[in-house]
C-alpha cells in the first residue's frame, strides 16, 4: 500500500497528472477482467477485446 501512496505522490510533485486516467483505465480494465473470470459472462467480454 505505501507504493501506491509514494507512486501517486511522485505522481502529484512531478506533475505528471496525464498518468491519471492511464493508470484509472488499466485499474478498471484489471478489475473487470478479474471479476468476469468466474461468471458467464467472460467469453462475451474476450470477444470485445
Amino acid at each position: 500500500m505505501s507504493f501506491i501512496k509514494e507512486f501517486l505522490e511522485f505522481l502529484r510533485v512531478r506533475k505528471k497528472y496525464w498518468l491519471y486516467p492511464i493508470i484509472i483505465f488499466l485499474v478498471l480494465f484489471g478489475g473487470l477482467i478479474i471479476l468476469s473470470q468466474g461468471s458467464a459472462v467472460a467469453p462475451f467480454i474476450y470477444t470485445i477485446f
